[in-house]
């Protein structure tokens, strides 16, 4: 059991035994399945254990020039590299970085194809299948007018596939099951069914929650299996963000203050949902707390406070067997993927520091982050 007051606050915490857990799910669906699972830095580049991922899985999937250098240099190899746009100012270390390359659009890939190619790097484009089981349009790749991707019409106008184009590549799920991906590979034989069988791999991105205790992981290799028994030539690629780090760890807060106003009660904490958890308020969700529960008819209401100055920085309600009080933690679940990716310092607010909690029960504190990090961040 992690001893939550005797690590620093606020901190993440990533605790390696729910990682293995993880890790062998990963693991078996690798195994019997056939397709290769990368590890995507968008939702997790705690590099400090990129070594223990690097042995359960085929590489990983970087977004940008700095994501596709950390993978070059921590993972160990080239990284499968997808970005909505490239740049003349990126391009080159991208290359540089990365043995598979996907571009978003044709014209990215006139612009840059000839140049990924002259260095042996295997270029993939982007599809849009017209089918997202995801109902947030802020998440959802196949909204109407969507950015991404490249639809049937628009590459058959073009006059199909281009030469040099090995793989095709699509992400429409998000936290989802293998029934929408079911869908999914549905729409793309459907509109893209005859480059299936001229390319040399297909991407069908994220969003495959393979580690959740609700996941068929059953259903999701008798999936690819009957997906590659269709296209035998054919690599098959999962990049899954958070079902590496599903359920991993925590973020580990101190009530710092109660304020009561209009009937509303407010512990107000060390760390913020803007700045250190913010799909708390994008997606939005609620997250799970150690020792709370869903609020019942005339329980007492506790609502999260953050500490940034914005309004709106502030999730519940939860309900406490117990009055809070200044000085006590409150520590949130799930809160390794999407939440260190996306911190802000906004307000300058005290960076949450990153420790890992090991498998023979001792703690290390990886990173403490200070003033200089806010300052070198700024001009």
């Amino acid at each position: 059991m992690i001893d939550f007051l005797k690590l620093p606050s606020p901190c993440y915490v990533l605790d390696e035994e729910l990682l293995d857990r993880n890790l062998a799910t990963v693991d078996r669906v690798r195994r019997e399945s056939g397709a290769e699972i990368i590890v995507a830095l968008k939702a997790c580049a705690m590099w400090s254990i990129f070594p223990e991922l690097a042995k359960h899985s085929d590489g990983a999937t970087a977004s940008s020039a700095a994501e596709a250098r950390l993978v070059f240099e921590e993972f160990g190899r080239p990284a499968h590299t997808y970005a909505p746009v490239y740049t003349d100012s990126n391009i080159d270390e991208i290359l540089n970085c990365s043995d598979h390359i996907t571009f978003n659009s044709l014209s990215q890939f006139r612009r840059f194809g000839q140049k990924a190619l002259i260095n042996g790097i295997s270029c993939g484009l982007r599809i849009n299948p017209q089918y997202s089981p995801v109902e947030t349009d802020l998440y959802n790749p196949c909204v109407p007018g969507s950015r991404l991707g490249v639809t049937a019409e628009q590459l058959a106008a073009h006059g199909g596939l281009p030469a040099g184009v090995e793989g095709l590549h699509f992400h429409v799920l998000c936290e989802s099951r293998p029934e929408h991906l079911q869908k999914a590979l549905e729409a793309v034989e459907t509109h893209f069914g005859a480059y299936l069988d001229r390319i040399k791999w297909l991407n069908m991105g994220g969003g495959h929650l393979m580690t959740a205790s609700w996941y068929d992981c059953d259903r999701l290799i008798g999936l690819l299996k009957a997906f590659r028994s269709r296209h035998p030539n054919l690599r098959l690629i999962l990049d899954p963000g958070s079902a590496f780090t599903w359920r991993t760890g925590f973020l580990v807060s101190t009530v710092e203050d109660i304020v009561e106003n209009g009937g509303v009660t407010t512990a107000m904490l060390d760390v913020s949902f803007a700045c250190h958890m913010p799909d708390c308020l994008e997606m939005p969700y609620k997250p799970a707390v150690i020792g709370a529960h869903e609020p019942a008819d005339g329980e007492k209401r506790w609502r999260m406070g953050g500490t940034s100055c914005l309004a709106g920085d502030y999730c519940g309600d939860w309900a406490f067997d117990r009055e809070l009080k200044v000085g006590e933690r409150v520590v949130f679940e799930d809160m390794i993927h999407y939440t260190m990716v996306k911190t802000t310092m906004f307000n300058g607010v005290h960076h949450p520091s990153i420790v890992i909690a090991r498998r023979d029960g001792r703690t290390d504190v990886i990173r403490e982050f200070g003033y200089e990090d806010f300052r070198n961040r700024m001009s």
